[in-house]
């Protein structure tokens, strides 16, 4: 499973916006958003492609409990590859769940 992760729109050119994760820049199409956005605004990117505008209190928090979590996962041996983006998308091994 992976997750929608706010981002900062740091350029805005036609229907895509340079967005920032704490250092990490990407493409996003805008093509997908219900409203206008700008630079300086946090979205929520979801496969390519801004999903939701954020309100920037709301992102910040996400962010600190997002590297909470992969701190915590870290401290569990959970290892990530950081050239390898769908690394944080695979769970760790679970045990199988029962239907009965």
């Amino acid at each position: 499973m992976c997750l929608a992760i706010p981002s900062r729109i740091v350029e805005i050119k036609d229907m895509y916006a340079t967005v920032d994760v704490q250092g990490a820049r990407r493409e996003a199409s805008l093509m997908l958003m219900p409203e206008e956005v700008s630079v300086g605004d946090y979205v929520l990117v979801h496969a390519g492609f801004a999903i939701q505008k954020v309100d920037e209190e709301a992102a910040l928090d996400a962010l600190r409990l997002i590297n909470e979590m992969i701190a915590q996962m870290e401290a569990e041996g959970v290892e990530f590859d950081e050239d390898d983006p769908d690394s944080y998308c695979t769970p760790p091994s679970m045990p199988p769940i029962s239907l009965d």
